[in-house]
């Protein structure tokens, strides 16, 4: 989305894009308590998106705003207003990506997460997580969360939904996070350390796989029939925990197979081999570098990783409009659903249903 975008002549078809109660949700999440100077909520994210996908600063915004009488307010108002406004952002972001997922006719959904940093300016920047799941199908993103940098890379962060096959890398290879996947009837592959992961053999046996990469072939790939136990509660106590305390067994296979150069890499999932066979597996799982090129984009294009300001108040609020715009553009590059000859999504105008009474 380009800034030219958000002039009178195209915001009316932006704004079809989104959310249909966004007046309801703004006051219900305090983002938009009294309008003084700000007429609407509209108006309110139509500054939130100026300064996210301009280089204005806050008091150019405002200037913006005022020339195009979108709302009369001076830079350190609208800088209060997108303070209050972050955690309506994050329900606006949630509802514009949520509104692209299509329904599947049948077969699995695959999505992969992942996640990039995002640093701010100065000596000791303040650094953001974006946690992202994406359709490898069209390469748009479909969920994100913002965190600071203690928020870890993790599978129970993710929603998923029954029939859908998740691909992540090895941070995501954990016993708890595999657990939540499959507690949602959803499946994972994900790149796996062997040394890092506790496997045993169907009998509930230990089994190092590390000890069987003599077996993997040079070409082609080899598999075994693993259960994974799932750890109890986390402790602060660094002691080995015991197997027989496992709150459940997950059913997985670890398929191994040699790179070109002769390493070898660890696939894991719980899809069962009459579900998808080895080297099925190893094939969906290459989908999982769409997410990487979807971080270039976001990095290159929107340039995400360029935070206006290093710990300030509206440094995530500008984040969350800046994805909130990246949704936006996807919408309208990569239309969803039977093709609109309008372009945009049609609403009842209720102002002129109102004149036509």
């Amino acid at each position: 989305m380009q800034a030219s975008t958000l002039h009178d002549e195209d915001w009316e078809y932006v704004r079809t894009l989104l959310p249909s109660d966004l007046e309801e949700s703004a006051r219900k999440s305090n983002a938009l308590q009294r309008c003084r100077n700000v007429p609407d909520a509209a108006a309110l994210i139509r500054m939130a998106l100026a300064y996210a996908v301009s280089d204005l600063s806050l008091k150019d915004v405002a200037a913006w705003a005022s020339a195009l009488q979108v709302a009369q307010i001076t830079g350190p108002g609208l800088f209060y207003r997108l303070r209050e406004a972050e955690g309506w952002l994050e329900q606006v972001l949630g509802r514009v990506l949520a509104d692209q997922v299509p329904q599947a006719a049948g077969g699995w959904r695959v999505r992969v997460v992942d996640a990039t940093v995002i640093n701010g300016p100065g000596k000791k920047p303040v650094q953001w997580r974006a946690h992202v799941q994406i359709d490898p199908a069209t390469g748009g993103f479909r969920a994100v969360e913002l965190t600071d940098d203690s928020g870890g890379e993790k599978l129970s962060r993710h929603r998923f939904r029954p029939g859908e096959a998740v691909l992540g890398d090895r941070a995501y290879a954990t016993a708890r996070g595999v657990h939540s996947v499959r507690e949602a009837e959803a499946h994972v592959i994900a790149r796996f350390n062997p040394g890092n992961l506790r496997t045993c053999d169907p009998r509930r046996r230990r089994v190092y796989l590390a000890q069987k990469e003599a077996e993997v072939p040079a070409v082609g790939a080899i598999e075994y029939d693993i259960l994974i136990p799932v750890p109890p509660k986390a402790t602060k106590s660094h002691k080995i925990w015991d197997s027989a305390k496992a709150i459940a067994w997950i059913p997985a296979r670890a398929i191994a197979a040699r790179t070109r150069a002769g390493e070898v890499v660890w696939i894991l999932t719980t899809f069962e081999a009459s579900q998808l066979p080895a080297i099925a597996v190893m094939g969906l799982y290459r989908l999982r570098w769409q997410i990487e090129l979807l971080f270039k984009r976001l990095k290159s294009l929107l340039h995400l990783d360029t935070l206006p300001s290093r710990e300030g108040p509206t440094a995530k609020s500008w984040m969350l409009a800046r994805l909130i715009a990246a949704g936006l553009a996807q919408r309208l590059v990569q239309p969803s659903g039977p093709l609109s000859p309008w372009g945009y999504e049609l609403r009842c105008n209720h102002r002129a249903e109102s004149t036509h009474a």
